[in-house]
């Protein structure tokens, strides 16, 4: 409702009603006004209070112009001498009438200048309009900086108070066949049944492709409980939160298509390690 309003207040509506809009714009106008019934009827109002302004500054012409026009058709058509000498009485009447038709140009100077005030008031309103567009364009921006900054903090701080709680256990993942030289550790909290992985210290993962994903497994009673897919990179260095699970004999983690599989290719084990081995 708020963008609905500030939309109306923003002028482009008057600007679609004097036609000074591009056809792209007008046809934005145009969906707005089918969509929302308050942008239909604001922009109805506009149209009357227009249409009203110019009825009201109307300049209605003389009764003597009819005479002036009808006389002077009657006399191209027909024979000047057959109309009699007007007299001086009347030749009077028409100064009058000259006075009465200076006022009326007053009238239309004045509306002239209503006019211009108008076109100059609609191109001040479109430039702000403008303006307001770039505004709102920056503020989304910016918006969206500050929310990939908050979600930054709160992964921080996620990890920090992993590290900080006593209920985590630091399980370091030693090299499996597939994977010489690789290493992993996974900060698990039995008690909260909550897994993560620390890929600052992945060691020697090579960053897997769009059509594989590393696999995290826990080994319960000897069975494999599959804990969800990640993704390596050469920038990974956050904590990535695994499915949960409150009892584990060991973890490991496999190479497998994209998405994981419901067993794990042990030919493809990359680390693995018992629960009771712990680094600091």
């Amino acid at each position: 409702m708020e963008d609905v309003k500030a939309y109306i207040e923003s002028g482009v509506l008057e600007l679609y009603v004097l036609g000074v809009l591009s056809a792209e714009e007008k046809a934005q106008v145009e969906a707005m006004a089918a969509n929302n019934p308050a942008v239909k009827a604001e922009l109805g109002e506009i149209e009357q209070s227009i249409e009203l302004y110019a009825k009201h500054n109307e300049v209605e012409p003389e009764d003597s112009l009819r005479d002036r026009i009808m006389n002077s058709l009657v006399t191209n058509l027909g024979d000047d001498r057959i109309f009699k000498t007007k007299p001086a009485s009347e030749l009077e009447a028409k100064v009058v009438t000259l006075t009465q038709q200076k006022q009326s140009n007053f009238f239309k100077y004045a509306f002239a200048a209503c006019l211009a005030l108008l076109i100059l008031s609609v191109a001040a309103l479109y430039t702000v309009y403008n303006r307001l567009q770039d505004t709102q364009g920056q503020l989304v921006a910016v918006q969206l900086q500050s929310q990939k900054f908050s979600s930054r903090v709160n992964l921080l701080d996620r990890e920090l108070n992993v590290l900080r709680d006593p209920s985590f256990k630091l399980i370091k993942l030693g090299p499996g066949p597939a994977g010489p030289g690789a290493g992993l550790a996974v900060a698990w909290s039995p008690s909260k049944k909550e897994v993560m992985i620390d890929m600052s210290r992945a060691n020697n993962l090579k960053p897997n492709d769009k059509d594989h994903s590393y696999q995290l497994w826990a080994l319960v009673n000897g069975k494999p409980v599959d804990l969800g897919v990640f993704d390596v990179t050469d920038s990974a260095k956050d904590m990535i939160e695994m499915k949960s699970i409150d009892k584990a004999d060991a973890f490991a983690v496999t190479l497998e298509p994209h998405g994981g599989l419901p067993a794990p290719t042990l030919t493809n084990l990359m680390v693995i390690g018992k629960t009771e081995i712990s680094a600091e």
